[in-house]
């Protein structure tokens, strides 16, 4: 039996997504963001920096339509190389 959600769709959701700061790490996740939510906003992204430039942090904020969409995009962003985690 499926568990009831504790979101309510549509919906604005963050996911904040980190990893090492590779040359394409940033057009790489943003590319696997718009696959799943092709109406996602890059403009809106917010990238930050750590401290010493080592890592990336990436917050996208999609309109989520389901479960699944959201299921589907934090499998996908979670099996890249590149991305080491997604919250």
């Amino acid at each position: 039996m499926e568990q009831a959600s504790l979101i309510e769709y549509p919906c604005d959701f963050p996911i904040k997504i980190m990893g090492k700061a590779h040359q394409g790490f940033t057009q790489t996740t943003l590319a696997i963001v718009k696959y799943h939510a092709p109406d996602f906003d890059i403009a809106t992204t917010a990238v930050k920096a750590s401290r010493n430039g080592t890592y990336l942090s990436l917050t996208c904020t999609i309109r989520a339509t389901s479960r699944t969409q959201l299921d589907a995009l934090y499998q996908a962003l979670s099996e890249h190389s590149m991305i080491s985690v997604v919250l």
